[in-house]
């Protein structure tokens, strides 16, 4: 029997093409049981830090249908952050079927031995409202920099935050660009008022205190101290919310078609 070595060559690779697909399948997480919009695989966030982002988000869904899932894992397993994400959000099917409203948050934070890596990825029903462009942007700006500083909630908070204001239509993609710019702008000219002013008190502070020393100059770090003092006392903190009403229902079989952008550090 003759034996057409051209489709012996293309099957043997189709089933190897299954395979592989099968084995890199299993190292995509399950979709989580009981259903969750955050998920912290990494467990890098606190309790009550989950329970902040998981209300605001069930409050979203709750009231849009649409569905943001953040996502924290340890490893990509030889993925790259795209792929890995797109693959994770069509096993869940984040969204809603015929709407494909879902958007994935997913963050692998950076260790002693690889980058930290994030990508957000949108349905194909919200690749117009958050286009590429923007969410590159949102990663940039909202996440990075927060996480570089080891503050992964911060940057989840405040990415989450934008996207929900661009899928509820409170500002479109060019309005957050020329906001963010606007800010970018604003904190230039704050921290040069803050300088200003800061050196202004310290010299004010230095001079009081040499006024009722008993002759002599105080050492300067018992100036700044002084003046350090004065700032503590106007701290910030997170706001701290509680879990109320029901639970997420589940994920509704939402599509995703590419969309989205990333970054690493």
């Amino acid at each position: 029997m003759q034996i057409d070595m051209k489709k012996l060559i293309w099957s043997v690779i189709f089933v190897l093409g299954i395979a592989y697909t099968d084995c890199y399948a299993d190292d995509i997480p399950d979709r989580p049981s009981p259903p969750r919009l955050v998920n912290d695989f990494a467990n890098i966030l606190g309790r009550e830090e989950v329970m902040n982002l998981e209300k605001k988000l069930l409050d979203f869904n709750n009231q849009t249908s649409t569905q943001i899932a953040i996502v924290i894992v340890n490893d990509l397993h030889g993925y790259d952050r795209a792929e890995f994400t797109y693959r994770l959000a069509e096993k869940w099917g984040v969204g809603q079927k015929g709407k494909d409203n879902g958007i994935v948050v997913m963050v692998k934070p950076k260790t002693p031995s690889s980058a930290g890596q994030a990508f957000i990825a949108t349905g194909y029903g919200l690749e117009a409202v958050v286009p590429d462009a923007l969410a590159k942007r949102i990663v940039e700006l909202e996440m990075i920099p927060a996480f570089k500083e080891n503050n992964y909630y911060a940057g989840l908070d405040s990415a989450t935050n934008v996207l929900i204001s661009l899928t509820k239509g409170e500002y479109t993609a060019e309005e957050y660009a020329n906001r963010k710019s606007a800010e970018d702008r604003s904190s230039a000219v704050a921290a040069i008022i803050f300088f200003v002013i800061f050196f202004f008190i310290f010299f004010i502070r230095v001079r009081r205190a040499r006024q009722h020393s008993i002759g002599r100059g105080i050492p300067f770090w018992i100036a700044m101290s002084m003046l350090g003092s004065t700032r503590r006392s106007s701290g910030s903190s997170f706001g701290s919310f509680t879990s109320g009403g029901g639970g997420f229902g589940g994920f509704g079989g939402g599509s995703f078609g590419g969309g989205g952008a990333g970054g690493s550090w």
